[in-house]
Formats: C-alpha cells, sequence, structure tokens
C-alpha cells in the first residue's frame, strides 16, 4: 500500500522552493547544486530529493509556482487598469527577488517541455498587460502596442532591478509614480 502525503507536505514543498530560490538566485542556477540547496534549507540531501528528482524539477516547481501565482494576482487585477496592474505586480514581486531573479536568468535552462508551460504564463501576463495599454492606447499599431506593453514591464521591473530597500520611494509610492508616467506617456502617444 503506497504511503499517503503527510499533513504539511504542501507547505515543505513551499519552504523548499523559497530556501532554494534563494540559494540559486545567489549562488546562479548553472553554479548550484542540490548538496547546496538542502544545506541552504536547512534539510538533508535526501528530502530534498524525496521531493525533487533532479535540480531543474526543482526550478521548474519555483517557476511554476512563482509565475502560476503571478498570473492569478494579475488576472484578479485585470479590470482595474494599468494602475492596478502595476501595483498588483509590484505587490506580487515583494518578498519574491529570488525567484524573479531566476525567472530571468534561469528559465532557458530547462529543456523545452518544461519551459513551455513558464513561457504560457509570461505570456499571460503579457497578454493582460497588452489588453489594458490597448485600453488607454487604442490607435496603436501592433509593434508599438508591443513595444509599449514591454516598457511597462520594464519600468515596473526597475524596482526589483535597482532600488534599495529603506532608500527612495516605498513600493506602493512607486507604484502610483509608475502609473502615472504609463498613463501620462500613453496619453501623449495617442
Amino acid at each position: 500500500m503506497a504511503r499517503g502525503l503527510a499533513r504539511d507536505h504542501d507547505e515543505k514543498r513551499a519552504a523548499l522552493r523559497h530556501g532554494a530560490a534563494q540559494y540559486f538566485a545567489r549562488h546562479g542556477f548553472d553554479r548550484a547544486s542540490m548538496t547546496g540547496a538542502a544545506k541552504s534549507c536547512g534539510v538533508s540531501k535526501a528530502l530534498i530529493y524525496h521531493y525533487y528528482p533532479s535540480k531543474e524539477d526543482l526550478l521548474f516547481d519555483i517557476l511554476d509556482d512563482h509565475l502560476g501565482a503571478l498570473v492569478e494576482v494579475v488576472e484578479a487585477a485585470r479590470s482595474e487598469g494599468i494602475r492596478g496592474l502595476i501595483r498588483a505586480v509590484l505587490s506580487a514581486y515583494e518578498d519574491a527577488d529570488a525567484e524573479h531573479k531566476l525567472q530571468l536568468d534561469a528559465l532557458s535552462v530547462l529543456p523545452a517541455d518544461k519551459q513551455a508551460p513558464l513561457i504560457a504564463h509570461q505570456r499571460r501576463l503579457v497578454a493582460i498587460m497588452s489588453d489594458a495599454v490597448s485600453a488607454e492606447a487604442p490607435a496603436l499599431t501592433p509593434d508599438r502596442l508591443r513595444a509599449a506593453t514591454m516598457t511597462v514591464f520594464g519600468i515596473v521591473n526597475w524596482f526589483y532591478m535597482w532600488h534599495r530597500p529603506g532608500k527612495g520611494l516605498s513600493r506602493a509610492d512607486y507604484a502610483d509614480l509608475a502609473g502615472d508616467f504609463v498613463l501620462g506617456g500613453l496619453r501623449d502617444l495617442t
């Protein structure tokens, strides 16, 4: 008879995902090991392998959880327009810097079959933002709409890439500034 899942199975997986994401982001996925991830998480190598048969499976789970949660947040905020989407993305990125770094740096190391669902999440995020940009600037050509949409993500990613905690604007204040900046820029494009 197969053994059932432990009551804390989901919590353990979440803790492993978060701890391993921190370790992978800090050391670089290509240079990181499962032994190092286990040590960073404060668990045995055997335990981490109990949950994840490979480093790539662990990376996939980290990114799938991160991007899936981000899609849910953005879907919920889509009726709030660009301002709401920017706030939602910035809020979802809070405490997820490592996961976001891995999304940018390590997704491409996964085999194509593991990349596909993650890329689908990314495309969904872009489509939702593109709809919001188009609603504000309906006359944009497809090329300009894509460029404007990706510019919004660039503005949002500034906070993750260059902002230092405790210095400058808070995340909420930056979300307001970014919303004003994007909406003002889109008005000038039409």
